[in-house]
C-alpha cells in the first residue's frame, strides 16, 4: 500500500511511522485511519523489525479528527457513522496489538484521538512543551473509541474528570497520572526515544513480544488458580524455546545472546 499521509522508515530494527500532515496538526481523516492501521499490520509481519516509533511532523503531535471528516459525518446516518467509528476503532487496536512494542514520541500537542494513539502505545516520551486534552465534550462528543486505551492509562478517577471537563492538561501532570512515561526538553527527545528502542533491541525479541502479551493477558484478571496455571505454562514455554535456551546459555558463558550478533 502506498501512504500518501505517513512516512515509514525502519533503520536496524526500528520502524518509526510518522504522521505527516502538519499543516492541519496531523489531524487525522478515513484515509490517515486506514494507512494507520495497515502499516501496523504490514510490520507486524515483519520478522526484521523489533520495536516501531509512532512519530509526527510539524509542532503538533495530532490535533484529533480532521475538520472537514468531522464536517462529512456530521451529514451520515447512524449506521453510516458506526462503521466510520469502528474504522477508527480497528485502526487503535492495530496499534495497541501488535506483537512489537510501539514508542511514542510526542513532539507537540495531542488532543482527543491524539490522546487515544498515545494511550494505545506502549511506551510514551514526550516533550516538555506538549499539550494533551480529551476535548470532544466540548463539541457534544464523547472519547467512546479512544476510551479503553486512555482509561486503561489514566485510570478510571482521572478519566472521570479529564473526559467530563475537556480541560488541557500539560506534560507534567500526563506524566504523573501515567499517560506518559518520560518527559524532556526538546533537544533530548529523540536521545531518550533512541535509548527505549536500543533496550528494546537488546532483549531477546520472541521475550519482548511474549511480555507484552503477557501484560495485556494478565492485567486486571483475577489472581486464581487458572491464571497461576497459566503463567507456569507461559514461563515453561519461553524456557524450552530456542530463544529461552540461547539466552541462559550466553548468560552462563557470558557472552552475547544470537539476537544482538
Amino acid at each position: 500500500m502506498q501512504y500518501s499521509m505517513l512516512e515509514i522508515a525502519v533503520e536496524g530494527h526500528v520502524a518509526t511511522v510518522t504522521l505527516n500532515r502538519p499543516e492541519v496538526r496531523n489531524a487525522f481523516n478515513e484515509t490517515t485511519i486506514a494507512e494507520l492501521t495497515d502499516a501496523f499490520r504490514q510490520l507486524d509481519t515483519r520478522g526484521d523489525v523489533r520495536a516501531i516509533v509512532l512519530a509526527a511532523n510539524g509542532p503538533a503531535f495530532c490535533a484529533g479528527a480532521d475538520l472537514n471528516w468531522m464536517k462529512r459525518m456530521a451529514t451520515f446516518s447512524f449506521e453510516e457513522n458506526r462503521l466510520d467509528a469502528r474504522q477508527l476503532a480497528d485502526m487503535l487496536a492495530a496499534i495497541y496489538r501488535v506483537s512489537k512494542p510501539v514508542v511514542a514520541r510526542v513532539s507537540g500537542d495531542a488532543f482527543a484521538g491524539g490522546v487515544g494513539l498515545v494511550a494505545a502505545c506502549d511506551i510514551v516520551v514526550a516533550v516538555d512543551s506538549a499539550r494533551f486534552c480529551l476535548s470532544e465534550a466540548r463539541l457534544g462528543l464523547i472519547a467512546a473509541t479512544i476510551a479503553p486505551y486512555v482509561i486503561r492509562a489514566l485510570g478510571e478517577r482521572a478519566s472521570r474528570r479529564y473526559f467530563t471537563t475537556a480541560e488541557p492538561f500539560d506534560a507534567a501532570t500526563a506524566q504523573r497520572l501515567g499517560l506518559v512515561h518520560e518527559v524532556v526538553a526538546a533537544e533530548a527527545l529523540d536521545s531518550t526515544v533512541r535509548q527505549f528502542t536500543a533496550a528494546l533491541c537488546a532483549n531477546g525479541p520472541e521475550a519482548v513480544r511474549e511480555s507484552k502479551r503477557l501484560v495485556q493477558d494478565v492485567a486486571g484478571r483475577l489472581l486464581d488458580e487458572a491464571l497461576i496455571d497459566e503463567t507456569a505454562r507461559r514461563i515453561a514455554h519461553i524456557r524450552a524455546s530456542e530463544e529461552g535456551r540461547e539466552g541462559v546459555a550466553s548468560f552462563l558463558e557470558k557472552r552475547a545472546p544470537a539476537w544482538r550478533a
